[in-house]
């Protein structure tokens, strides 16, 4: 979708469930391997008592969104702010919702940002900033 095409309200969202498989393979391509997310053992001596998804992994599903359904091929990220709220345990199914906020200058688009899980507790809320691809010359 092109900057003229995007209205204030306008939302898209994606849905995953969160994998052993994804958490190790988020670990593996960041390299963050803090036990919170890996070792079973260790995490029940934590306050969850079980192994939790990195909350960059529930975050990362907003690129999704935005490569893919609004604004869609082409978007340039320009900032994300997160803020977690709650944990995301391997089982549980995230959906990440963006909404248009507000359309600024430069063909920048804001966004609210929020992941909820299969139960709806919010786990992140944030805001984005994207830049549109840009309609070709004619």
């Amino acid at each position: 979708m092109y900057y003229d095409e995007l209205n204030v309200g306008d939302t898209a969202s994606f849905t995953k469930t969160i994998s052993e498989t994804d958490v190790y393979s988020f670990a593996g391509i960041t390299g963050d391997f803090n036990p919170a997310h890996i070792n079973q053992p260790y995490c029940e001596t934590t306050p969850f008592k079980t192994r939790i998804a990195h909350g960059m992994l529930s975050g990362s599903l907003f690129s999704t969104v935005f490569g893919t359904r609004i604004p869609g091929e082409g978007s340039i990220y320009i900032s994300q702010s997160l803020n977690f709220t709650a944990p995301v345990l391997l089982g549980d199914t995230v959906t990440a919702t963006v909404t248009v906020s507000e359309k600024l200058e430069k063909g920048r688009v804001k966004f609210d940002t929020v992941a909820t899980k299969q139960d709806g507790t919010v786990v992140i809320k944030g805001e984005a900033v994207l830049l549109p691809p840009r309609r070709p010359a004619v």
